[in-house]
């Protein structure tokens, strides 16, 4: 493969793409406009202390295993240190105790148990059970499959003999709706539908497909010494070892055409990169609106700000805590579910947020010490994609932070008073992710046909593309990765096509080449 690929952003679905074109023979560079590669996976310095920020949930590793085999058959565990977690997360409500979720399926079975009653352990055997149904039927004609804009060929793809198997899918019925014949104790459905905003999803909008991400982190959850980031790292240097280039500090303002077709990119510095494929890893709003350039802007629809994902407030911090055994992973909910949804539905920030914990100096088993003084934190409330519209004012950041250090107090965690922090709201993540209003998962996962709504890799302009996660198949780090293994198949198939097109015989007797022109593989 002799293409020349430029890759715009060093995310996670851009470095695989790059990597295994890299690996087929491509000569790939990346262009990051950060200094730093992993995009939203990245360390964040806070009272001198460096700070994973970004995703913090690493779970379907085989995909990753597949990516690094692909480049010279190297493996994961030798470029980061991972872990397999024992406790996959710890949720607290108010007074009524703490339940741990477990690697061993069995052990979580017995908390549930413990936690709420036989009735709720029967229900959770049988939620799993659905779960890994739905993940077992998609998996290879939607998740690792070719993007489609309708179920039908995906549907054609699985035969027809599965029909059962599709129906249930359920993709007609609504999460809420689902978890409720599953869980009659109402923090239960909470914790379950909270799964939906793993791809910035309502879980009272969102489909009941989506209990497939429960099977997802039910089959293993990993820890990454250095986080997310530090896989993004080691995915750059499996990329540079394949003979890719990753420029960090070098943005792109416009992807340039010829004849109708991509010819490469205008860096922001003015220089120009030949380049036969180029590949956005970034949210497809951002060519929609011009970003990159006016023949980019047609080449994708944009996403109405009606239809975005959910954005966030995450506070980087170190800080001593008390009052609660804290875990790596950990929830602690709102009292009322419903209104915190319908707040941000309304394009407010909640008052009184569920919010996440990730204690990245502790481990995820039973009986890890805490650390002493002040530990490293990423912490993260749900918020509406206003960045583009709305001004975040000291004041308002004040009022989010009291809000969220309620929550804690309210289950037992308590923080210093006036923590180290660095608070990033949706307008910063705007300025970090221009044309997203802050949106970090794409388009929001809204009803039945909203998953094929999502763009796919190819565009409406030749040799343009896309991955990423917002991106098919879904958000997330491991659908990120599947992201750019799709993008880097369908390039590698077009490249081949294009190679091969025979000259076509016109109704005068005259030869003449094919319409369809490209790069020589």
């Amino acid at each position: 493969m002799n293409a020349r690929v430029a890759v715009i952003g060093a995310g996670i679905g851009g470095l695989t793409s790059a990597a295994l074109l890299a690996a087929r023979g491509a000569d790939v560079t990346v262009f990051e406009k950060e200094t730093w590669v992993g995009g939203k996976a990245r360390r964040v310095e806070v009272d001198g202390a460096p700070v994973d920020g970004g995703p913090t949930v690493f779970t379907y590793r085989a995909v990753f295993d597949e990516i690094f085999a692909a480049c010279g058959n190297a493996r994961l565990e030798d470029h980061v240190s991972v872990r397999k977690a024992e406790v996959l997360a710890r949720h607290a409500w108010d007074d009524s105790g703490t339940l741990d979720l477990f690697a061993d399926p069995e052990a979580s079975a017995e908390a549930v148990g413990r936690f709420a009653g036989a009735e709720a352990a029967r229900g959770y055997r049988a939620f799993t059970a659905e779960a890994a149904r739905i993940f077992n039927v998609l998996e290879e004609p939607f998740l690792r499959g070719d993007k489609a804009s309708t179920p039908l060929p995906m549907m054609w793809r699985m035969g027809l003999t599965k029909l059962p198997e599709m129906l249930a899918m359920r993709p007609f019925d609504g999460m809420w709706k689902a978890l409720g014949e599953h869980f009659k104790d109402p923090r239960l459905q909470q914790l379950f539908g909270r799964y939906a905003t793993y791809c910035g999803s309502s879980p009272f909008s969102a489909p009941a497909t989506l209990m497939l991400i429960a099977h997802v982190e039910a089959r293993g959850v990993w820890l990454i010494e250095g986080g997310i980031h530090a896989l993004a790292k080691a995915l750059a240097g499996l990329a540079e070892r394949q003979g890719a280039r990753v420029r960090t500090g070098a943005g792109v303002a416009e992807v340039l055409t010829a004849r109708g077709r991509t010819s490469g990119v205008r860096l922001t510095s003015g220089e120009v990169v030949p380049a036969d494929i180029v590949i956005c890893n970034g949210d497809p709003s951002a060519l929609a609106t011009g970003r990159f350039g006016e023949a980019a802007s047609r080449a994708v629809p944009a996403i109405p700000p009606a239809k975005r994902s959910l954005s966030a407030l995450v506070w980087y911090a170190h800080a001593e805590t008390r009052g609660f055994d804290l875990t790596h992973h950990n929830v602690f909910f709102s009292r009322d579910y419903a209104r915190e949804f319908r707040e941000i539905g309304a394009g407010a920030t909640p008052s009184e947020p569920t919010v996440y914990v990730c204690a990245i100096d502790r481990g995820a088993d039973h009986h890890a010490p805490p650390p002493t003084g002040r530990e490293r934190l990423q912490i993260i409330v749900n918020a509406p994609a206003d960045g583009d519209v709305h001004t975040y004012t000291p004041e308002e950041r004040e009022r989010c932070t009291r809000s969220m250090m309620a929550t804690l107090r309210r289950c037992g965690l308590t923080l210093e008073d006036a923590f180290p922090h660095r608070l990033m709201t949706p307008q910063d993540w705007e300025h970090l992710f221009p044309a997203t209003g802050g949106a970090l998962y794409g388009r929001a996962s809204h009803g039945w046909a909203a998953s094929f709504q999502r763009q796919g890799p190819k565009t409406r302009l030749p040799g343009l593309y896309c991955t990423g996660g917002a991106t098919h198949p879904a958000a997330g780090v491991p659908m990120a990765a599947l992201s750019g293994q799709l993008a880097a198949r369908v390039i590698a198939k077009d490249l081949a096509s294009t190679r091969t097109s025979p000259r076509a015989a016109t109704p005068g007797g005259m030869s003449m080449p094919s319409a369809t022109t490209g790069s020589t593989g």
